[in-house]
This record gives C-alpha cells, structure tokens and sequence, in this order.
C-alpha cells in the first residue's frame, strides 16, 4: 500500500518536472503565516504570498480549500478555479498532495465562517512530498517508532514543536541570568586525554592526526577550574557530555549540561544563586514557578527546605553512613534485594542505597546536604563536622537535578583522593575516577576559595514532566 502511494506520488512529481522544478531554490513568500493570519484579522487587504506544507486538501470541484502549516500557524488559502484560471487550477488538482510544500500568492479574506484566509491569484509546489505525513501520528502507541522518526512527530504534533520551543527558551533563560550574575561563558574541549569531573564510563575515539586515543568528556569540572586558576573568577559552559552508561526515564548517553564556578563564593552563596536561577528559569519557560510531574505540584519559588543526607539515609535504613562499616552496608543492600559487585567501593555502596532508599521520597524540590565526604572526591570537607563534604544536590521529583560544592582545592588532598579512586578502578570499579596529573599540577599553581554547580537538560524534562529521552530530537537508538 505505501508502495502505490509512493509510486502514484512520482507520478505527480514527473507532471511538475514536465514544466517546472519541484523543489526552486526560492519562492514568493512575504511573511509568516501567522503574521499573514493577524494581518487578515486585522483588516489589512493588501495582497501577500505565504508558503508552507499541506495539512488538509478539501477538494469541492471548482474551488479547494487547504490549511497549510509553516511552524509558526496554519492558514486556510482558497483555491478558485475562477482566480487561477482552469490550466492552473487543473495542475495543482493533479500533483498537490497533503504534506506537499505550497506557495500561494493571493488577497486576503474572512469566509462566511469567519475563518481567516488567503485567496489565492496564483500558486507552486515549493517542495514535493514522496512519502505521506501520518495523519493520527501522535496516536501510535510506538514510542520507539515516534523517536526514531522524530520529524514526523514534530510534523503531526504541534505540541511536539512547542515543547522543543520551551526547551530553547530554558537554556536561553539560563544563559541570561548567569551572564547576568556576571558569569563569563566559555567553551572546552570535547576531546580530553583523560576524563574526568564525574564517576561514569567514558566513550574512547582516536584521534588520526597525533595517532593516540580520546576520551570524551564526561564532564564540563576540571577544565572550568584551570580557567580560574588561570585568572577568571566566574565561568560558565553549556554543552554536550557523553557518559557511556545506561538508558533510563532519566539518563542519556549525551546530553547537556551547564557547569558554573565562582571564585570567592562559598556553598551556601552558591546555593541562594541556584534557587533563584531555578526560579527564574522555570517562569521564563513556563510562565509560572510551578510545574506539574504527574500528580505533583512542584515549587520552584519560595524557600526550598534542607534535607540532611546522613539523617535521612539513617532514618531510611537503620545506619548511619558515616560510622556503618562493609558488612553493614552489604546487609543493607541484601535486605533491598541489590545486587552488590564485590568490587564496588564503600562510597559507591552507600549511594547505591541512597539512591533506592533516600532520593525517591524527595519529591518537593529541595536541598540535599551534608553528603558524607566519602562520595564526593572533589568537594571541601566540612571543618565542622568530620567526614561529609561541603556538598549539595538540587532533589525534585524522586532525581537529581543539580548537583553543587565547595570546591576541593589542596593539590595534596587532590591528589590523596584520585589515589584512593584509582586504587577502586585497580580493583574492578571501573566508574572510579582517574588521576589526572595536569590538573593537579593547575592546583599546585593556586586556585582560589571556589563554589561549583552543575546540572543537565534532566531539569527540563522534569518540569515537562517527560522521560528524558522524549526531550531529545534525536536519541540513540538502537539499529531497527
């Protein structure tokens, strides 16, 4: 069937070729439809072209009406054999089909039915469609078939466009208010010889020209803190990071995320910040600093509350993680049915509890702090209170969407705690991270008091209230 629809589609595009090119470099177009739209509703007669796909072909013998569609509205254009002349009218008959693309030049008016329209003088295929656009295309129960040919999703589901329209306001909205917070924006490299900033498996490519392997990036940190040692106080990047891990409502391969550092901020200033860019961003998105997750009303204004991550962790599993010891965690995890690899290190343990146990029940957005020092080896240590960091995370919706420290910057206890990563990797960890010698070697030149934040497109897909992976235009997929 689709075949024939196909092969009668070449039909039509071989009459249009007989006299003219399918597929013009240019077209007569003016304006929007939808500023050709408000024009006709605002009184205005003056002729005027506008282009688009087909959307509907309503066919009523010597006079057509179709709805075409150009991203930024429909508009109804009246196709009168009495305007265009039989020869015209008798062409676009023949070879127009729904999905085509259409210029139409003509004046505008307000049907009987009050319905805004073009009255077409003459009209061309801007483009021709060999394939039909699905009409109930958003209806498929075919999650996978709706990503893996995302343009027809976004052909048949305004929605769909208008949600990647909020997506491009929440970044812009970011970059704003930090550039307003006077963060400089800069870019790094992809490419790094070796990864670093995060617990994750990195990709590995090769780079011809010096003939040697890459990793890229799993995360925007250690670069972003040379540049303060070298001289910058506030920085920020947005951009692409690559973690080769697994695929959930929540996790992506690459992804985006922005990563900001300020010289001479402590935790606590860098927190007040955050809650004001969460706020800011989710009313530039959204027009309101409340979203929905399914039967949830999230709050991103207002005072957000702080949650202890030992209290909350002992409180969840009758141990505290600061003071339990292996065979005490192990039990934990048995009890929660968790697979444990006998290579996995006392701090990855715990947050695989926290992670079962603590991070689903935060369903407020919230601060998460007091994380103990063992899981996170590139925060401060608390001076206050022995054995957990100067650490915080952004928690909404059962996940993580941010993460935030005082920056670790004593080259010796830098260095300490990559040795103790490394000596997890050597014992089968193979998400611990690496020591990464320049970048202790910047250390040793003197980076200043520093608090750091990061977070990814996670947050977005939160306040859509959307698996992650339906945020993206293009996911990986595996091979049909």
């Amino acid at each position: 069937m689709l075949d024939e629809l196909i092969e009668e589609r070449r039909r039509k595009l071989a009459r249009v070729r007989a006299g003219a090119d399918p597929y013009p470099a240019t077209v007569a177009r003016t304006e929007t439809l939808a500023a050709a739209r408000a024009a006709v509703l605002a009184g205005q007669h003056d002729a005027r072209s506008v282009a688009g796909r087909v959307v509907s072909w309503r066919d009523q013998g010597k006079i057509i009406f179709a709805d075409l569609d150009d991203g930024t509205g429909k508009l109804q254009v009246i196709l009168d054999a009495n305007e265009l002349g039989s020869e015209m009218f008798s062409h676009l008959v023949e070879t127009v089909d729904v999905g085509d693309f259409l210029s139409v030049t003509g004046n505008p008016l307000t049907t009987k039915r009050g319905e805004p329209s073009i009255a077409a003088v003459a009209a061309t295929i801007a483009a021709k469609s060999l394939r039909p656009v699905p009409t109930t295309w958003y209806g498929l129960s075919d999650t996978e078939l709706r990503l893996r040919k995302r343009y027809l999703d976004l052909i048949a589901d305004p929605g769909v466009r208008e949600l990647f329209r909020k997506k491009s306001s929440f970044w812009r909205a970011m970059r704003e208010e930090l550039v307003h917070a006077g963060f400089l924006e800069v870019e790094t490299s992809v490419l790094e010889q070796v990864p670093g900033g995060a617990d994750a498996t990195p990709f590995v490519t090769h780079h011809n020209a010096l003939d040697q392997d890459f990793f890229l990036r799993i995360s925007l940190e250690l670069p972003l803190k040379k540049l303060l040692v070298g001289g910058f106080e506030k920085v920020f990047e947005i951009g692409r990071i690559f973690r080769n891990e697994g695929i959930d409502r929540d996790h992506l391969q690459d992804y985006t995320q922005m990563e900001c550092y300020a010289a001479y901020w402590d935790h606590q200033q860098m927190m007040a910040f955050v809650a004001g860019l969460y706020c800011h961003v989710a009313e530039a998105t959204w027009g309101s600093t409340v979203t929905t997750f399914g039967d949830v009303i999230l709050e991103w204004g207002g005072t957000w509350r702080e949650v202890d991550y030992v209290d909350a962790f002992a409180a969840a599993t009758g141990v505290n993680p600061l003071t339990a010891d292996r065979e005490a965690l192990t039990a934990v995890a048995a009890k929660l049915a968790l697979p444990v690899d006998p290579t996995l290190g006392t701090g990855r343990l715990i947050d695989l509890i926290y992670k079962k146990t603590v991070r689903p029940t935060l369903i407020e957005p919230c601060f998460l702090v007091g994380h103990p020092l063992i899981i996170s080896p590139l925060a401060k240590a608390d001076p206050d209170r022995p054995g957990r960091a100067l650490r915080f995370q952004v928690l909404a919706a059962g996940t993580e969407v941010g993460n935030g420290w005082a920056e670790l910057n004593d080259p010796d206890e830098q260095r300490k705690r990559f040795e103790e990563q490394m000596a997890l990797r050597e014992a089968g960890d193979e998400e611990a991270q690496r020591i990464d010698e320049d970048f202790i070697e910047a250390l040793e030149y003197g980076m200043p008091p520093t608090a750091g934040f990061g977070l990814s497109e996670r947050l977005f897909a939160v306040m859509a209230d959307k698996p992650i992976r339906e945020t993206v235009f293009f996911p990986p997929m595996r091979n049909a």
